[in-house]
């Protein structure tokens, strides 16, 4: 069995005391507990991924920069999006949405005239 994902106390009151000085900058912009469980999420999936790394190199074919890839992709392009979201429809997988038709228009907004 692992042992849990704990981030040190050091940095957590970091992140509280990062939190406060933001929020009072941008009062009502992100709640405290938001931005400490995101920074929190965040340093804990980053902790399991350089575990998985250390130990990947161990099985080939993969390498630990695989694995990266994989675990940490790029979100996809409006491009992408766009096209994902014509195919469902055009499939009959789905309806077109507020949300999805504002998806192609910013694709099409973003091609030269």
């Amino acid at each position: 069995m692992t042992k849990p994902i704990t981030p040190p106390t050091e940095l957590v009151r970091k992140w509280a005391l990062e939190a406060e000085d933001d929020h009072q900058l941008h009062a009502g912009a992100y709640s405290l507990v938001g931005q400490i469980a995101t920074k929190a999420a965040q340093w804990g999936a980053d902790q399991e991924l350089e575990a998985c790394c250390r130990w990947l190199p161990k099985l080939p074919p993969w390498s630990a920069n695989d694995l990266r890839k994989h675990r940490r992709p790029k979100p996809p392009s409006l491009k992408e999006q766009a096209l994902a979201v014509l195919t469902q429809y055009m499939t009959g997988e789905t309806i077109l949405t507020k949300d999805s038709v504002d998806i192609i228009r910013r694709a099409l907004e973003a091609l030269d005239d």
